[in-house]
């Protein structure tokens, strides 16, 4: 990392609207790094951290491709935290290591920001927060949230408010934010006209 180099953190609760701005930070220059795609594809048919998983949780946790069976999973972390902690354990060190790799290239690369799109940025304590010089937070309503991943999704409406229930509270993100940027009744217009207000360096 240089001096020169601004490193965020991109987050929000899901429904937010994080991604979108991600993808606008990228149109403006910076490198988008995320880490949620990084454990996708970690535990995608034999991704890297398919063998570690099968041997702490059993075989029924892959599916027949030879990848994590995420529904299975989903449910089982929900009912045993020791579950949850057990899997970040095997996911977590492979995502910073294939994270420090991709901020490394794109500073290569001559990127002058960096942003890292952590959904469970907050949740994770100083683990992420020693990492970035700024955390931006995608804000928007609990309601806006429910109503937006029931449409996208297509999941019922308990579901969703149990996925919000088990992530960092509205006022938690907030609490942790250097920046933010509300995505609450407004159009992708002004959306964008707020992200290009972000102090970044974009060449």
């Amino acid at each position: 990392m240089t001096s020169h180099t601004l490193r965020i953190g991109l987050t929000g609760g899901i429904g937010s609207g994080k991604s979108t701005v991600g993808q606008m930070l990228q149109a403006r220059g910076a490198a988008v790094i995320d880490a949620d795609a990084i454990a996708r594809n970690l535990t995608a048919p034999h991704g890297a951290a398919m063998p570690a998983i099968a041997l702490a949780f059993g075989t029924e946790f892959i599916t027949t491709e030879g990848a994590l069976d995420r529904e299975r999973m989903r449910a089982h972390v929900f009912q045993h935290p020791e579950a949850k902690q057990a899997l970040e354990a095997i996911i977590h060190p492979l995502v910073s290591q294939e994270t420090q790799h991709q901020a490394q290239e794109a500073i290569a690369q001559g990127h002058h920001t960096l942003v890292f799109d952590v959904p469970l940025l907050v949740e994770s304590g100083a683990r992420w927060r020693t990492q970035v010089d700024r955390v931006l937070v995608v804000d928007c309503s609990v309601n806006t949230q429910i109503q937006r991943v029931m449409g996208r999704n297509g999941w019922d409406r308990a579901t969703v408010e149990r996925i919000i229930a088990a992530q960092a509270s509205r006022a938690q993100k907030l609490a942790a934010a250097d920046w933010v940027i509300s995505n609450d009744g407004i159009t992708l217009e002004t959306l964008y006209k707020r992200v290009q207000n972000l102090p970044i360096p974009t060449a």
